[in-house]
């Protein structure tokens, strides 16, 4: 092939080195959280902490309102023999029964954790901390509906309980979520994960 005259044979290739150096290498999924892009790996996880929150939410309101349809309090119901009942009561006290005779102390509690986890779950990096925190939000709020609504008057109102299992207080679906957050945070913890997915470097 003739050559242009004044046309170096090396153009081509010191064009196309040069070109790679300027183009820069495109992220993969991992790096998409990263510190250099924080809002976006935010913003993903907080949108996981809403979902699971809203599912956790909508499930204990479901099945509180069925076993308030299909349950009579004191006439409990064998699901698995005796390691599962339906056993409808109202609860006046926390989880599992616990402190009654507290309730506007405890919905006041349970309100400011509700507004902590949304305050906190804008700096969210990581995905056991936003499923823990969704538990977490899900859960309170569940059981702070029914605080507020239900009899026998705003802030007094009695919680609806109807899980039962032996050697364990009555509890609802909120209670699980609120336990099983409580499990997966201190799992993170133990792991060295920090809310915002940097690792804690130990000695």
């Amino acid at each position: 092939m003739q050559r242009t005259p004044g046309t170096p044979l090396n153009d081509a290739a010191s064009s196309h080195q040069v070109g790679d150096a300027d183009s820069p290498e495109p992220a993969d999924d991992p790096s998409a959280g990263s510190p250099s892009s924080p809002a976006g790996h935010s913003r993903k996880w907080t949108v996981l902490f809403g979902g699971v929150g809203l599912l956790v939410l909508l499930l204990d309101q479901v099945t509180k309102a069925l076993a308030l349809a299909h349950l009579t309090p004191g006439e409990p119901v064998n699901v698995i023999g005796s390691l599962l009942k339906f056993n409808l009561i109202r609860n006046s006290g926390a989880a599992f029964s616990l402190g009654a005779g507290y309730t506007p102390y405890i919905s006041a509690v349970q309100i400011t954790v509700a507004l902590g986890v949304v305050y906190l779950s804008r700096k969210l990096g990581s995905m056991g901390w936003a499923v823990a925190f969704g538990l977490l939000f899900g859960g309170a709020v569940g059981n702070i509906l029914d605080r507020i609504f239900r009899e026998p008057s705003p802030f007094h109102g009695h919680v609806v309980d109807f899980l039962q299992t032996p050697h364990w207080a009555i509890f609802n679906v909120a209670d699980m979520a609120v336990t099983s957050a409580a499990v997966l945070l201190v799992i993170q913890t133990l792991r060295g994960i920090r809310l915002d997915g940097t690792r804690e470097h130990r000695q």
